[in-house]
């Protein structure tokens, strides 16, 4: 196959680096670099670099004014780097790449996306790192190349975004440098649901459109039933802090915890144990009356405003949400800008009033 990667944005593009298009020989396609704009003149460029066997990099900008130019109509540019794949020379790191995303390992591939077209650093070239592998599975073509982009690779892996370096420059063979694309391959981020009742379970396949890994807990297998949770990928029948404790030092600032359980024996516990890691959202289920039993109670068990700070509850944007798919789509809208920082809309913790929405 081709694959196609986005490997530098520039203004207003509807994807992100590293944004993937694969096209295979007889012309199937899977993924999106753009969500539509440029895929037609992408997908061309694939088919002909599976021809010739040698990589390309195209720049897409501004569509035409009549629209009917290939471009991108958010007025942004980007660019895409198509490549045979594997690469001739790529087996080992290929069959690494695979191995790790099987085991959800997180792994940083870095590709030679400008460059000459042979030699060291040509176009093309790659190598993989691993976290805690001391040396590179693949080569750039020299060791002094690998050791400045295993250098960069390292600080990617920790950050866990992607970026474009220009190295080299100055060197014998490369006096303006070669640009790599260090892109960032990382588990996706986890939902861990307490309470296995209605909203769970729309909560759960909302979830997992937006991509995360969900785990749903309840100690009570009439509820934690596979029947009534067929996409998740664990059903745990279990008391939630336990799972919470055991798993806790896992959890990270891309993971949320959602505790929907309207019981306090399992919430308090739950919601203690949740805020004892490194999770980037809490969220808990309830009125407005409920929360401030319930905050009663958490500081009882010995937890401080800075802890309880943390937690967003009622859970959700403020969106006059009734209906549990509805009150899914509150939560992980919540979620989603926790995660990115972008707090435009109001969350149901910063408002008063009833927490549903009155019909008209």
């Amino acid at each position: 196959m081709a694959l196609a990667r986005v490997v530098a944005v520039d203004g207003s593009s509807p994807r992100e680096l590293g944004a993937a298009l694969a096209v295979n020989e007889d012309g199937e396609v899977a993924g999106s670099v753009s969500g539509g704009c440029v895929e037609s003149a992408v997908v061309t460029t694939a088919l002909e670099v599976l021809a010739s066997g040698r990589p390309s990099r195209c720049t897409f900008g501004c569509a035409d004014d009549d629209g009917l130019g290939v471009g991108l109509v958010c007025g942004g540019a980007l660019d895409v780097f198509v490549e045979p794949f594997p690469a001739s020379g790529t087996d080992a790191v290929v069959t690494e790449l695979v191995r790790q995303l099987r085991v959800g390992g997180r792994v940083a591939l870095a590709t030679v996306v400008d460059g000459p077209p042979e030699g060291a650093g040509a176009l093309g070239a790659s190598l993989l790192v691993t976290p805690g592998c001391p040396s590179p599975v693949g080569s750039l073509g020299a060791p002094q190349l690998d050791h400045v982009v295993v250098r960069v690779a390292g600080e990617q892996l920790e950050a866990g975004t992607s970026t474009v370096r220009r190295v080299g420059a100055g060197a014998a063979g490369w006096p303006e440098g070669l640009d790599v694309f260090v892109h960032v391959l990382v588990e996706p981020p986890r939902l861990v649901i307490v309470g296995a009742g209605d909203v769970s379970i729309a909560l759960a396949a909302v979830a997992k459109v937006l991509g995360y890994a969900v785990t749903v807990c309840d100690p009570r297998p009439v509820f934690a039933d596979a029947a009534r949770f067929p996409t998740v990928d664990h059903l745990v029948v279990e008391w939630p802090d336990r799972l919470l404790t055991r798993i806790g030092t896992t959890l990270g600032p891309r993971d949320a915890v959602c505790v929907l359980a309207h019981d306090p024996k399992f919430e308090v516990p739950a919601v203690a144990a949740a805020l004892g890691t490194e999770v980037g959202y809490v969220g808990v289920l309830g009125s407005r009356r409920t929360v401030t039993a319930r905050r009663a109670r958490l500081r009882d068990a010995g937890l401080g405003d800075d802890a309880l700070d943390r937690v967003m509850e009622p859970v959700g944007l403020d969106i006059g949400a009734r209906t549990p798919a509805e009150t899914a789509v509150a939560i992980v809208a919540e979620m989603v800008a926790v995660r990115t920082g972008h707090r435009s809309g109001t969350s149901l913790r910063d408002g008063s009033g009833p927490i549903h929405g009155r019909l008209t």
